[in-house]
């Protein structure tokens, strides 16, 4: 199934942001004009709460809003935080992450609408007008390049 999904936490994972309100939403599957995706409200659900960094923005942030050390892994182009990071950050969200979701077979029409109206301070695409927007894309930015530094890891 299609759709938007919004995610809100117990615990906020930032000190500047308010626990228990909508902080992030998605869509799934994205618009391809040259290919179907496969993606589906299921699939990137369970991504966000049991993958990694490399392939979910929302756990590369919320890895950096909780301090986890990003690495680079593999060939080292790929950014992670690593296993015992991932499985820190899994745990985290398994006792505070909520997400809810609606149906809409087109959810790409829809996306830009949520994030110019609502106050989602963990989306960066199409959000600069929001406050929380620069603190976290200089965050995220400060994680890359300190992964850069540090050797890769297995």
């Amino acid at each position: 199934m299609a759709g938007v999904y919004g995610w809100h936490f117990k615990q906020a994972p930032h000190p500047d942001l308010a626990a228990g309100r909508l902080l992030y939403v998605g869509i799934a599957p994205r618009y391809m004009a040259n290919r179907t995706s496969t993606q589906n409200l299921r699939k990137r659900v369970r991504y966000h709460y049991r993958g990694n960094a490399a392939g979910s923005t929302l756990r590369l942030t919320l890895g950096c809003l909780l301090g986890l050390e990003l690495r680079r892994v593999g060939s080292g182009k790929r950014m992670t935080f690593g296993k015992a990071g991932e499985a820190t950050l899994s745990q985290w969200m398994a006792e505070n992450a909520r997400v809810c979701w609606i149906e809409n077979a087109k959810p790409w029409t829809v996306e830009s609408e949520f994030i110019a109206r609502l106050d989602l301070p963990l989306n960066l695409d199409q959000n600069r007008h929001n406050a929380f927007h620069s603190h976290l894309k200089e965050l995220r930015a400060q994680a890359r390049q300190h992964a850069r530094e540090l050797p890769i890891s297995i």
